[in-house]
């Protein structure tokens, strides 16, 4: 495939594949120096970024070439230049492109005119890469089930769909008005179907955390969000917090989860995320070997 726009273009075959060479790169981080040697991967930020900035450079870096890190102060896609157009310009630059951003439809109408691989960083709909990560830090740990807690965003249904590909075991606690969006939740029961992964959608926290090996949350506030609704999103996610009472319903040996950046006392609590059942600095670093292995799978065509 081309691009990775979001996880459920993927196969299972597929995304084991990625999570393989994410693991043999967390082994052997300079075993393909030569593949971009002399070249250039182009990224592109509209929204803030710590992780999938430094993580998305330092591979390009292992891959043997440069990275050139572009925002949107430098353009705007679809304002003073078409998409169409910034496709066809980067393509004669940059072996791949990077791009994080608000719309799914702006990454999906670049790729569609880009000859070179794009790779979603981010959008209000899907976060590809931090599922990645996710599933490799889960591999990692031995842990084969995940229940989410918080609002059905963008971490969330990657999330999903990457354990519905893995055949592990997903839940996702939501108030009312914050559910899974339909079509992602549709899709998701369909593929469980053969993948054997049990989808569990509740609005009790308890009920989510029963049985499970890994809790996770994400802010309760995500970019882009409308903060003149903060007060009532919050008051809704409230009894969604990752606390010690809630993480005593999870399995023994649970371990929480966390895409960053965290606020505590808020969607998690400082002794969850600082506690010896965190793991989201593990998770963190695996976001670079992730995005080593996406870049060379989608420059060698090893999926």
């Amino acid at each position: 495939m081309k691009d990775l726009l979001k996880i459920s273009d993927l196969n299972s075959v597929a995304f084991k594949k990625l999570i393989d060479l994410a693991i043999e790169f967390k082994k052997n981080p300079f075993k393909s120096i030569d593949l971009l040697k002399g070249e250039t991967v182009t990224l592109y930020f509209s929204k803030s970024s710590l992780r999938t900035r430094v993580s998305f450079e330092t591979a390009v870096v292992r891959l043997g070439g440069h990275p050139i890190t572009t925002t949107s102060n430098d353009y705007t896609l679809g304002q003073r230049e078409t998409i169409h157009d910034v496709a066809k310009n980067v393509e004669r630059f940059s072996k791949a492109y990077v791009i994080r951003t608000y719309k799914d439809s702006d990454v999906e109408e670049f790729a569609k005119h880009a000859t070179i691989p794009v790779v979603n960083a981010l959008t209000d709909g899907h976060h590809p890469c931090q599922a990645l990560a996710d599933i490799m830090t889960m591999i990692e740990h031995g842990k084969k089930s995940i229940a989410y807690f918080g609002d059905a965003n963008n971490v969330a249904i990657s999330l999903m769909e990457a354990c519905v590909l893995m055949g592990y075991d997903f839940k996702i606690a939501s108030p009312e008005g914050y559910d899974m969006p339909k079509v992602n939740k549709e899709w998701a029961i369909e593929k469980a179907l053969t993948t054997g992964s049990k989808l569990t959608f509740t609005n009790d926290p308890i009920e989510a955390a029963k049985d499970v090996d890994a809790l996770y949350s994400d802010v309760w506030m995500s970019m882009g969000d409308d903060k003149a609704l903060k007060d009532v999103k919050f008051k809704a996610l409230a009894p969604y917090q990752v606390n010690e009472e809630l993480y005593k319903h999870s399995n023994d040996g649970a371990i929480f989860l966390h895409c960053l950046p965290a606020h505590r006392g808020e969607e998690v609590s400082e002794g969850i995320i600082d506690g010896p059942m965190s793991k989201v600095f593990d998770e963190a670093e695996n976001r670079l070997h992730t995005a080593q292995a996406v870049l060379f799978a989608l420059l060698t065509k090893a999926i």
